[in-house]
């Protein structure tokens, strides 16, 4: 039996811990964790955590300070890696490293030649930075569990944004996958709310000139339905606003997105601000500065999930039937 918890925030998204702290009902452990002037990370806590049930909230994704001062994924992720070492030099009983958005999880399995699986780079670097335990929310992957050699438990945004969508009242609804790839996911969503699945298809067409050009299809109906476009997370909504535009021309009425993890990189916010899109509803996994929020974005909180997952990782009980409930 491990002792007591102690909840740690790196520097990505204290916001969201604190909201955690909030719902778990534990304070924050106080650390000093900054740059040096060459840029070299560093951590020190402000009081033992020996023997304690450690948890280590931090997104592997782009955050910035209250300056505005912008930090990298791979800032955050070494920063998550010696805050770990940090833990564990100090005798940690166990060492959770909640990490709620995982960078790098896109590149998952080796596609083309001569390119790496950095998903498992990862996986492998926090593990022998000394956690014991993962938390995450929403893999892009499923197999990326995989690539763990410790306990994994991945959780999922998902009934928190289906229950945002439903309370909607949406009657004359159909969910979109943007894409062949966003299929299984879009499906579960459309179970979810009852409503049908139309997904839209990309393919590669040849000209009579020689030159290719991309052209989409949709595989269901959609003409005079709102629609729901349902995908793990948005990076620079290109994929999405794309699939906006088609659906509009194809007679849909209004255009929903949904996604767990709202990574934004530029020109996302232009894009999503200028398409007839009426919301993009994503959560809280990774911190947005001001400048990249806008008018048609609602944000979710997933505290309440996480403090509770938390909760249970530390009383032994079991995660999955949270889900069940």
């Amino acid at each position: 039996m491990y002792g007591e918890i102690a909840l740690f925030s790196g520097t990505a998204n204290p916001k969201l811990a604190q909201e955690i702290s909030h719902s778990l009902g534990v304070p924050l452990a106080k650390a000093d964790v900054f740059k040096f002037s060459n840029n070299n990370i560093f951590c020190r806590l402000h009081q033992s955590v020996r023997s304690k049930d450690v948890f280590i909230i931090q997104p592997i994704a782009v955050s910035y300070d209250e300056q505005g001062r912008m930090s990298s994924a791979n800032d955050n992720l070494m920063e998550l890696l010696i805050m770990i070492d940090t833990v564990k030099r100090d005798s940690g009983g166990r060492i959770t490293a909640v990490v709620p958005y995982y960078g790098y999880g896109r590149t998952d399995k080796k596609d083309q030649p001569r390119v790496p699986i950095t998903a498992r780079l990862v996986a492998d670097l926090v593990s022998t930075a000394g956690a014991d335990r993962f938390l995450t929310i929403d893999l892009h992957a499923g197999q990326i569990q995989g690539f763990f050699n410790i306990p994994v438990d991945e959780v999922t945004a998902f009934y928190l944004l289906s229950d945002h969508m439903r309370a909607k009242k949406i009657e004359n609804g159909v969910v979109v996958a943007g894409d062949i790839g966003a299929t299984k996911r879009a499906r579960n969503f459309a179970q979810a709310l009852d409503m049908p699945l139309a997904i839209i298809e990309k393919r590669r067409i040849q000209r009579k000139d020689g030159s290719d050009a991309e052209a989409l299809n949709v595989i269901g109906d959609v003409a005079g339905k709102d629609c729901i476009i349902y995908d793990d997370e948005i990076d620079t909504a290109g994929t999405m606003v794309q699939a906006v535009h088609f659906l509009k021309g194809s007679e849909a009425a209004d255009i929903y997105a949904c996604a767990s993890h709202s990574v934004f990189s530029d020109p996302a916010v232009k894009r999503l601000t200028e398409s007839p899109i009426r919301e993009v509803a994503v959560t809280n996994t990774i911190a947005l500065p001001p400048e990249k929020t806008f008018d048609k974005l609602t944000i979710l909180s997933v505290a309440p999930l996480l403090g509770e997952v938390i909760r249970r990782v530390h009383l032994g009980i079991s995660v999955g039937e949270l889900f069940n409930e």
